[in-house]
């Protein structure tokens, strides 16, 4: 510290230099009675001097929960959410996924998976007013062809899901033309892909949502069970660099996942529909789980659809782990026009 930059008297700097205090934090871990006797200062100069010097460190320290929660302008980042696109999910949510970390969407083949990945693929580009973040996405393929056609029909059929914003803010988004397509073949390709193609797009400003569909494909293939710690060392780089275009860019990152079956007893959760049952995990295991900030995992269920969704399959969504929010279930269901949230309040 520059100790003539302090707001105290001359002769108080010269007697801590004499007495070779040489940083800040040193006056603030001695005592006061410490202080006198190595500056052979006074009582009242010495508690000055202390008040000073903690106020200069403050300026340059962290941010408290207090102030975040306080003046919610000043950090984006930790209050704004991006949508699923539907108020149900993202009531479960708290408003949807958040715009710094890494959300893992996990579950069965035919769950929904990439229906939600290709939904928030849209959502991403409505104004800020309504749930948006007004940029594009970018869509990693790791497994299947990326579905154009599904696209195009969610595209046709915004104004039936999205009947909460005005027709004429939906005819003007060009949602085809802001989804970036990039197909991994193996593990070499999604790291440059990661490195290199995306955070080009992120400083355009093209883009601000990367969906990794899926995460545990390539990791599965090129990894046998007996290099579980050479896959682990490669799944915390990988997630690190996730983290960082994450952080950087204020950027959601969603990574579908698979699931392995589980030896254990079968977990229940009440709702108003009945018992969900759960006998499969997410994959990859505690080294990918570790680099995530919210888990949800999504299922068929054979439970039976209320009246109003007649005919339609129930899903079920579930936040496993997040830190803002309770382990908590709701069911929805897949339309010609996307994914729709149920109200358990809707009678059977």
């Amino acid at each position: 510290m520059d100790w003539e930059q302090l707001d105290v008297n001359p002769k108080v700097v010269a007697a801590v230099k004499k007495a070779n205090i040489k940083s800040a934090t040193d006056i603030l871990t001695f005592s006061g009675p410490d202080l006198q006797r190595m500056t052979k200062l006074s009582s009242p100069d010495v508690h000055h001097l202390q008040n000073v010097v903690s106020a200069v460190l403050r300026k340059g320290s962290g941010t408290t929960a207090l102030q975040m929660c306080r003046e919610k302008g000043l950090f984006p980042s930790q209050h704004h959410k991006l949508s699923l696109g539907c108020r149900v999910l993202d009531k479960l949510l708290r408003g949807g996924i958040p715009l710094v970390g890494i959300t893992e969407l996990a579950g069965e083949s035919s769950a929904g998976k990439t229906q939600l990945g290709l939904q928030m693929c849209l959502s991403v580009q409505y104004p800020l007013g309504y749930g948006g973040l007004e940029a594009g996405a970018v869509y990693i393929c790791t497994e299947d062809a990326f579905p154009s056609k599904r696209l195009q029909q969610l595209i046709n059929l915004q104004h039936k899901l999205r009947s909460d914003v005005p027709f004429d803010v939906i005819k003007k988004i060009r949602f085809g033309d802001n989804i970036f397509i990039e197909h991994a073949a193996d593990i070499d390709m999604l790291n440059e892909c990661i490195t290199k193609k995306v955070p080009i797009l992120l400083l355009r400003g093209s883009v601000r949502l990367i969906v990794i569909d899926s995460i545990a494909a390539l990791f599965r293939c090129e990894f046998a069970a007996s290099d579980s710690v050479l896959r682990a060392k490669h799944l915390q780089t990988f997630g690190a660099k996730l983290h960082n275009l994450s952080s950087r860019f204020l950027t959601p990152v969603l990574c579908i996942n698979q699931v392995t079956d589980t030896v254990r007893e079968v977990d229940c959760i009440q709702s108003n529909f009945g018992q969900v049952d759960k006998t499969v995990s997410p994959a990859l295991g505690i080294s990918w789980s570790n680099q995530l900030l919210v888990r949800v995992m999504v299922a068929r269920t054979q439970a039976t659809a209320p009246q109003a969704c007649a005919g339609s399959v129930l899903r079920t969504m579930e936040v496993i782990s997040a830190p803002h929010i309770p382990r908590s279930v709701c069911y929805y269901t897949v339309h010609l026009e996307g994914v729709k949230g149920i109200d358990e309040n809707v009678q059977s």
